[in-house]
């Protein structure tokens, strides 16, 4: 059972992600060879000041 998880900056819409989950699954269905049943995905919103990218974080760029 294939479990996406994605995170993102907080922001994106019910409809965004509504989209995004259709499309994720789709491509993991395609390409990964399982069943849409199969497939979960959490949407994890992360807060500008909790993420960093070398050394320096997001909510200071």
């Amino acid at each position: 059972m294939p479990m996406i998880r994605v995170e993102m900056f907080p922001g994106r819409t019910v409809e965004q992600k509504r989209a995004l989950a259709k499309a994720l699954t789709e491509a993991f269905v395609t390409h990964g060879k399982t069943s849409p049943e199969a497939v979960s995905i959490v949407f994890v919103d992360v807060a500008k000041e909790d993420w960093a990218t070398a050394g320096v974080l997001a909510s200071d760029k």
